[in-house]
């Protein structure tokens, strides 16, 4: 009977979360330099995971944080400022699907509240 890949190993590949990119390879990815990375990782914007060997991994959820973070900067928004209205963006985004999910099940309901 052949021996069966685990189902994680595959699953990585469909992850955002996983950090599967190296700095290099990452500001390749987003057009910007390792020093952009480091600077937004500075700035508290993403946290990159750390290999065995101490070199910073990125998540492809990672990279299309820090890609806005980089068009911000490219129009003339500071480094920090960039990496504050990103996070803003996110926050909104995330309240607004919390929003509707909670509102889903009060509308799709056939109570007599009307």
């Amino acid at each position: 009977m052949p021996q069966e890949t685990p189902p994680h190993a595959t699953d990585r590949l469909d992850d955002d979360d996983y950090p599967a990119y190296t700095m290099g390879r990452a500001a390749e990815m987003i057009g910007a330099t390792p020093g952009f990375l480091r600077a937004i990782g500075e700035a508290r914007l993403i946290t990159p995971l750390r290999s065995e060997g101490g070199h910073r991994r990125y998540s492809r959820y990672q990279l299309r944080i820090a890609a806005r973070a980089r068009e911000l900067v490219d129009s003339g928004t500071p480094v920090d400022a960039a990496c504050r209205i990103v996070i803003l963006e996110d926050q909104l985004e995330e309240a607004l699907r919390l929003n509707e999910a909670l509102r889903l099940p009060a509308d799709g309901r056939s109570g007599t509240d009307s």
